[in-house]
């Protein structure tokens, strides 16, 4: 995967675009070998997935901490804009 991002980044990338990642999915993850192959310090993100849904309340659960992380960065984005309009004015 390293060689196909290398290729891409090197024959693919126009400018001002971001460098391509790569993703592999997985129904279980191991950290040891994400660890040991040093993919947190490449473009190749590993990430687990589901093979059964989890209860209804657990997903409720994280969809509402989800909305409230999002509206929380929203809120402080916007304060930091406004503050910033304040300062050049």
């Amino acid at each position: 995967m390293e060689l196909y991002l290398r290729w891409l980044e090197k024959h693919e990338v126009v400018e001002g675009e971001n460098s391509p990642i790569g993703l592999i999915l997985c129904s279980d993850s191991n950290k040891e070998h994400i660890e040991l192959l040093r993919l947190d310090e490449s473009k190749i993100k590993v990430a687990s997935y589901l093979t059964e849904l989890p209860p209804v309340k657990l997903l409720q659960e994280k969809l509402h901490k989800a909305v409230s992380m999002v509206r929380e960065k929203l809120e402080n984005s916007s304060k930091d804009f406004n503050d910033n309009i304040k300062l050049s004015n």
